[in-house]
């Protein structure tokens, strides 16, 4: 079994507030479409199995960039958008958090039964890849989300998630059905976090004996490990520091959209008439869609594009979030009959940022950033889970 990887996360509470939950929906359909459109129905499962592609969705969607409420947020609008559609998209998400996770074995049969795939065999994967990461592998954290992703074709992911009561924190875990061979005996690439001493482990080859014995999930049984790992801890502090980001590729984000114009590149003509701030966004959403997987190992960078509910690392500016929204749906529209200038425009965009990193020297004021946005987020519509951002008093308004 190839196992994409795990997260820990600081365990954060509170619910996502409807204006951000609806635009988090909207959003992650489009992106979801462009991925399809462009790579297809796999390569959607395999994103969502990469644990840093996904906690840079999470950032650009709007979320806290590195909470645990991220995964339950993701997931829960990518179901509510994707699975009206699933018929035309050919992708079904199915379980979530609680008692919605409960309700995956039903949901899989069900999806079984209208496509044709074998239902029985995907409830078994769903409930094995919980089994192990719950009760075969003991490292203090429960699960309490699952989530399971799969495509008309029969490939499949697992978004699943676990909470420690004794150091605060979330642990997400990611599956993906790719080289599929056992679940029972060392299934895992390995098994990440930060190190809570020994634990019990029942896919070891050690524990082969007692996993006969109170085990009987397989009889399958691979003969070597994958040895490769990812591993995703998300620090502790709330903001977004320097330390987190890659700034040489911020900071050509912010290059492209605060000191060029779209006119300056040939390919982004298509895109005139979109201001500086909305071109950041989509820089970033851009590079979420065409990026390589290289390029998500700093996700705290994708908050600069919409902010953060919080205020981390500034209020989501709503007028900006809704504008990325409508240009990314209408070269999906367009794209579909067959005119492809648009979605080649937005695509260019993060390849021009990639560019310029290498002859960028980041020169800017991390903190200095911040505060702009943070003072000029009242013009964008700004907004956090405490409200909307309010106008300085005595300043004017050119908006």
């Amino acid at each position: 079994m190839k196992r994409s990887g795990s997260a820990d996360l600081p365990l954060h509470y509170g619910q996502v507030p409807p204006w951000l939950a609806q635009r988090m929906a909207k959003l992650g359909l489009a992106v979801t479409e462009s991925i399809l459109m462009e790579y297809g129905m796999a390569e959607v499962v395999r994103r969502l199995s990469n644990p840093f592609w996904f906690q840079s969705l999470g950032a650009v969607m709007g979320m806290d960039w590195h909470s645990s409420g991220i995964t339950t947020a993701v997931m829960g609008a990518l179901k509510r958008a994707i699975n009206p559609l699933s018929k035309e998209l050919g992708i079904y998400i199915c379980g979530g958090k609680g008692k919605f996770s409960r309700e995956t074995p039903n949901e899989l049969l069900r999806i079984g039964d209208q496509t044709g795939l074998d239902g029985t065999k995907l409830v078994r994967a769903s409930k094995l890849s919980a089994k192990v990461d719950n009760t075969a592998i003991q490292d203090g954290f429960q699960l309490y989300l699952h989530s399971f992703i799969l495509n008309s074709d029969g490939d499949w992911a697992v978004v699943q998630q676990g909470m420690s009561d004794a150091n605060s924190t979330a642990r997400r875990y990611h599956w993906h059905s790719e080289n599929l061979k056992s679940f029972v005996e060392e299934p895992h690439t390995g098994i990440c976090g930060i190190n809570q001493g020994n634990i019990l482990n029942l896919t070891a080859n050690e524990a082969d004996l007692t996993r006969k014995t109170i085990m009987d999930m397989t009889e399958e049984s691979p003969n070597h490990m994958i040895a490769e790992v990812q591993k995703l801890v998300m620090p502790r502090h709330h903001d977004v520091k320097s330390k987190d980001v890659d700034l040489k590729r911020l900071g050509s984000i912010l290059w492209l959209a605060q000191e060029k114009k779209p006119a300056d590149f040939e390919e982004l003509l298509l895109l005139e008439g979109m201001g500086p701030r909305t071109l950041q966004s989509m820089a970033l959403v851009s590079e979420v869609i065409y990026g390589t997987a290289s390029r998500f190992s700093d996700p705290a960078r994708y908050s600069f594009a919409n902010g953060g509910k919080d205020g981390h690392p500034f209020p989501v500016p709503v007028n900006v979030y809704d504008e990325t929204i409508s240009v990314l749906n209408k070269a999906i529209e367009k794209a579909k009959i067959g005119n492809t200038d648009k979605k080649e425009a937005i695509k260019a965009l993060h390849q021009i940022a990639k560019n310029a990193e290498k002859d960028f020297v980041p020169n800017m004021d991390f903190d200095k950033v911040i505060a702009k946005e943070k003072a000029e987020s009242w013009k964008y519509g700004g907004k956090t889970v405490f409200g909307e951002e309010k106008r300085p008093s005595g300043q004017l308004s050119l908006f």
